[in-house]
Order: structure tokens, then C-alpha cells, then sequence
């Protein structure tokens, strides 16, 4: 029997009261948080009382935004479109989490020259508090929507079997899902709290295949092995959109590990996918993984061997003929 609810708020109670996923209710309460009483959302504007939306609401809203659009056009000629839009519906929260982040910077880089250029004056005084409340208004705001996008790309995950990844730039997450972090983020970092999200520590495992694979059990039964033995692992992948990476990103968000993306520099021209080689060989991985494509995986299998680097080859011909079929 289907329950009617008739105000958005008993939807929110029904959502929370049958929910199974106790880590991802305890990542909202703890994004949605107010460290101060008052709220500053801009360097203009005087600060204000201003809470925080409840968290079980938001939770519910995201969860409704996302689950309807996969259960309405399931099993309809529009079901193929769904991916889509959930992929959408996922990055609008990254975009907007990514613009309150370079408010967040700019506010951070202004109370970093206040705080080199002292004065004791009242005037440098409340221009100093007020900047920083400005920041740590962005801040729990910047958290909270990557709360949501992250809560998005869970659902993305579980009914597309993908993980969400953005076109451009990193998605840093929080304890709900793996990382998916560009390889120019993790080169350059950043010498703020945020340094460890964008350049996580751990031994880095390479990987890289064509775009061309059927038998994706292959592939996960490979890298949970080697997770087993590296549980701290963090993945560096070639980032191609189809075939063995598209399996391996998916396998990192299923298992909660890190990934970085090492897109080509088109800038690079021909050599692009060789420097890629070049600067994944650079992270000093610990073991690696290359499956059998083209001439660019024989490059990278090649000079890994040369590094002495642990390496797997996995052959076109290792993938059962039964599910090829």
C-alpha cells in the first residue's frame, strides 16, 4: 500500500525514519551546521540571523529530486534520457559548490592581507571580523552543497552503476563516496585547509586500458586484489570515458577509493598522451594495472617495466568468451 503524504515536511519525517544509510544522515547534520549565530553572504552586506536549512528536509529533497526522475521514465522510451538528466541534476550542485568556493578563495585571500597588514584601529577591526565571518559563512554554505552533490552522485552511482564525475576540475567528497580529482588539482594542490582532499597521500596504483572491454568482473576481481593487499590505495587513471578506465572509476566509487584523472593536455598536441604517461610515472606508483589497447597503453607498460614497477598486463583474450557473447 502507498503512503500520501500531504506536506513536504511528513515526506522528510517518513524519509528519515525508514532510512538504511545511517553514514549519510550523519554527513548532513554535520555539513549543516552554524558555527556562528550570525551570517555574512557578502562583503557588502551588514551580517544577519540567518539558519541553516533543516537537514533531514534537504536530504529528502535531493533524494526525491533525483530517485523520481529515474522512476517516472523507467520502463518508458524516455528511460534513456534519465541518465542524463540525473548526471545534470548532479552537476548543478558542483557547479554551485565550485562558485562559492571561488567567493570562499577571494574571502580567504582578503583576510590572509588583513592579517599580514595589521592595524589597530576599530575600522581594521570590524573590517578583519567581518571578513572572517565571511569566510566561515561560505565555508559551511560550500560544504553543505557539496553535501547535496555528493548525496546526487550517490544516487547517480547506484542506478546508473557510473560514478558521477564532473566535465572539468575535481569533485572532492566527503566520507560518502570516492574522489574524483583532477590531475592538475593534485599536481598543483593547494596550501589551504582543503590540501589533503585535493592531494590525498597514500601509494597510487596506475591504470590505464582501452576503450573497448566487455567483461568488467575481470577488472574489479583484479583491483580488489590488489586493494586487499594496498587497502590505502589511491587509483591514477588515464580518464577515458569508455571502456576499461570507465570500469575502474566505477570499481573506485563502489569502494570508496580515490582517483585521480590524468586528462590529456591538448595543448600537448601529438605527445599529449605521452606526457600523460609521463606525469602519471611521476607519481612513483607502487604496483599497476595496463590493459591491453593501443599503442598508448604499450608506451606506459613499457616504461613502467623500466621503473620497475609491479605491473599487471590484462589481455583482451582474459575476458570470458561467455559474456562476450
Amino acid at each position: 500500500m502507498q503512503t500520501t503524504f500531504t506536506n513536504f515536511a511528513d515526506l522528510a519525517s517518513h524519509i528519515a525514519a525508514s532510512r538504511e544509510n545511517e553514514e549519510l544522515t550523519q554527513t548532513y547534520d554535520g555539513a549543516f551546521i552554524e558555527p556562528n549565530e550570525m551570517a555574512k553572504l557578502s562583503i557588502v552586506d551588514a551580517p544577519e540571523a540567518l539558519d541553516m536549512p533543516d537537514p533531514e528536509q534537504v536530504r529528502a529533497a535531493v533524494d526525491m529530486m533525483m530517485q523520481t526522475m529515474f522512476d517516472v521514465l523507467r520502463d518508458t522510451r524516455m528511460e534513456p534520457f534519465a541518465n542524463d538528466l540525473a548526471w545534470g541534476f548532479a552537476n548543478s550542485f558542483h557547479v554551485v559548490a565550485k562558485r562559492i568556493e571561488g567567493r570562499e578563495d577571494d574571502a580567504a585571500k582578503k583576510l590572509g592581507e588583513l592579517a599580514r597588514n595589521y592595524d589597530p584601529s576599530e575600522i581594521y577591526a570590524t573590517e578583519l571580523e567581518d571578513t572572517q565571518l565571511l569566510c566561515q559563512t561560505l565555508q559551511g554554505c560550500r560544504e553543505a552543497m557539496e553535501c547535496m552533490r555528493d548525496h546526487a552522485a550517490e544516487v547517480y552511482r547506484v542506478e546508473t552503476g557510473k560514478p558521477f564525475s564532473p566535465v572539468r576540475g575535481s569533485r572532492v567528497s566527503s566520507a560518502l563516496n570516492a574522489s574524483m580529482i583532477d590531475a592538475r588539482d593534485y599536481l598543483a594542490s593547494r596550501a589551504r585547509e582543503r590540501r589533503e582532499q585535493f592531494a590525498p597521500e597514500g601509494p597510487v596504483v596506475a591504470f590505464s586500458g582501452g576503450q573497448v572491454w566487455e567483461d568488467a568482473d575481470l577488472l574489479w576481481n583484479g583491483l580488489d586484489s590488489i586493494k586487499a593487499r594496498i587497502p590505502e590505495m589511491i587509483l591514477a587513471t588515464t580518464a577515458q570515458a569508455k571502456g576499461c578506465d570507465a570500469v575502474a572509476h566505477a570499481w573506485a566509487a563502489s569502494r570508496g577509493v580515490k582517483v585521480i584523472q590524468f586528462r590529456l593536455d591538448r595543448s600537448q598536441g601529438n605527445r599529449a598522451a605521452f606526457v600523460r604517461n609521463d606525469r602519471i610515472l611521476g607519481l612513483k606508483p607502487v604496483e599497476a594495472v595496463i590493459c591491453e589497447g593501443s599503442g598508448i597503453q604499450q608506451n606506459l607498460a613499457q616504461k613502467l617495466r623500466q621503473a620497475g614497477v609491479p605491473l599487471h598486463i590484462v589481455r583482451l583474450a582474459h575476458q570470458r568468451t561467455a559474456r562476450r557473447a
